[in-house]
């Protein structure tokens, strides 16, 4: 059975994915209402939870370009430079930090208890079908030089 999910490694751009996830937030929000603590910054909680995914989506695409390398997370047998400076002595993907921030921030809009589990789920998807994926072509194209990377940065923080 896991050979088989195998084949949905690596098919699905990241944001695509958390537009997914978002989109299921809505419907949870819209269809099973929860109860959810109102507060009144939750629009601003929500927009600096936004604006903080957004950073950590711009930031590592600056340093992939600096460095010359692919960002195209379908096609990470093209990576030509391992990038372990800025953020990424932190985190090994802030990009998909990001998305997750991002995402968790359009539930605290939202209200929703229930769309709040599209962040785990996001996490859960991120983490086996793309994550996992890109660390077995990284340790293969990049054996010392990524494990040593590992060493230093978690892979979410």
């Amino acid at each position: 059975m896991f050979d088989r999910m195998r084949i949905l490694e690596i098919k699905v751009p990241p944001p695509i994915g958390m537009l997914a996830m978002g989109v299921l937030a809505w419907f949870a929000a819209r269809y099973l209402p929860t109860p959810w603590l109102q507060f009144l910054p939750n629009r601003a909680v929500a927009a600096a939870l936004a604006i903080a995914g957004l950073v950590l989506n711009v930031y590592p695409k600056l340093l992939f370009g600096r460095a010359g390398t692919t960002i195209n997370p379908l096609k990470p047998d093209s990576t030509t430079h391992l990038v372990t400076s800025g953020i990424y002595r932190y985190t090994r993907n802030p990009m998909y930090l990001g998305q997750s921030l991002i995402l968790l921030g359009w539930t605290v809009y939202l209200h929703s208890f229930a769309g709040l589990l599209a962040v785990p789920a996001f996490i859960l998807y991120i983490s086996h079908f793309q994550i996992r994926p890109e660390e077995r072509v990284l340790a293969a194209r990049f054996p010392e030089e990524y494990a040593a990377f590992c060493r230093q940065s978690r892979r979410w923080v």
